[in-house]
């Protein structure tokens, strides 16, 4: 029996703890969005990380004996940390999913699986908002894994560094022009130009 600990969404947020459960009557999953111990995981065989708003212990990381997998909805080594999907907009860099190695750093671990993904936003301009590509990449990223479960539960996957320093960004960078999710990324991405060019006059 395979003991696996899934960290951050559960299954009303994401289908992925069902699937591995189903996948295997080996598996068995558990959910959690509190913070671990190494005392909690040491015997455990996978730790999955998707969603989860905690920083894991950098001895946790250290100590486990096999790599501790991050879903992170970005195009790796650009737009780590929060809200990818709007920065990959307003910063022009590219959009996509990763599938990564948790290291000490935030989303800097090295990337098992990835994806670029292009919205073609100039020839979807009315179409495009921060929630429904925000959704989209949401089941791309859970298809990609799906696609690689076996090798990512049995641990038979390689692994490669980031290239590049890419981009970050925390919770806090955020702007005012965002007012909700489900704002037209075009028109957003414009007003957010016309207020750097004018910041850039003054």
């Amino acid at each position: 029996m395979k003991k696996i600990l899934f960290l951050g969404y559960n299954k009303d947020k994401t289908q992925l703890i069902e699937k591995i459960q189903t996948r295997n009557n080996h598996w068995e999953v558990k959910q959690t969005n509190k913070q671990i111990t190494f005392e909690e995981i040491k015997d455990l065989d996978l730790i999955i990380s998707f969603g989860y708003r905690k920083i894991i212990n950098s001895e946790i990381i250290s100590r486990f004996n096999k790599p501790i997998i991050n879903l992170h909805l970005s195009y790796l080594p650009f737009n780590k940390g929060a809200h990818p999907n709007f920065w990959s907009f307003i910063d022009h860099t590219p959009s996509g999913i990763s599938i990564h190695e948790i290291d000490g750093g935030i989303d800097t671990g090295k990337i098992i699986y990835q994806k670029k993904i292009d919205f073609d936003l100039s020839n979807n301009k009315k179409k495009l908002n921060f929630y429904n590509t925000y959704s989209f990449l949401f089941k791309k990223i859970e298809n990609l894994f799906m696609k690689n479960i076996d090798e990512l539960i049995n641990n038979k996957f390689n692994s490669c560094a980031q290239i590049g320093n890419g981009t970050y960004h925390s919770k806090k960078d955020l702007p005012k022009l965002l007012k909700n999710w489900n704002q037209n990324i075009y028109e957003t991405v414009m007003e957010h130009n016309r207020m750097y060019k004018k910041n850039e006059k003054k």
